[in-house]
């Protein structure tokens, strides 16, 4: 995985659109990207699972490991590096640069 960003900063939505705990898939460049918030920090990582393919925003958000669980298999992700935690998963997915400006929410692609 390339630390390097890969474009500008995107604009996903506003500070309020997610709320704590929850995760949203967003389209940017082609590529799917899943936002997730805990407290007031909001995360961004590749939203397709390492292991299979399934939307890792519509697994749970696991607040006190910092992470995003596959709905399908059980695989955590952590959110501020897309490493993988646990199996089936063993790859990492891409976490991505997130930044709070006023009310907005913005994600730098990082190359993948």
């Amino acid at each position: 995985m390339s630390g390097e960003s890969a474009a500008d900063p995107v604009r996903l939505c506003g500070r309020g659109d997610l709320v704590a705990g929850e995760a949203r898939c967003f389209a940017v460049d082609g590529r799917r990207v899943a936002l997730a918030r805990i407290g007031e920090e909001f995360f961004a990582v590749d939203d397709t699972c390492s292991h299979a393919d399934f939307s890792l925003s519509e697994g749970d958000v696991d607040v006190d490991e910092c992470a995003l669980e596959c709905p399908a298999h059980g695989s955590l992700f952590d959110l501020r590096t897309g490493e993988a935690l646990t199996l089936p998963a063993v790859v990492p997915v891409v976490a991505h640069d997130v930044a709070v400006t006023g009310e907005g929410v913005f994600v730098t692609l990082r190359e993948r």
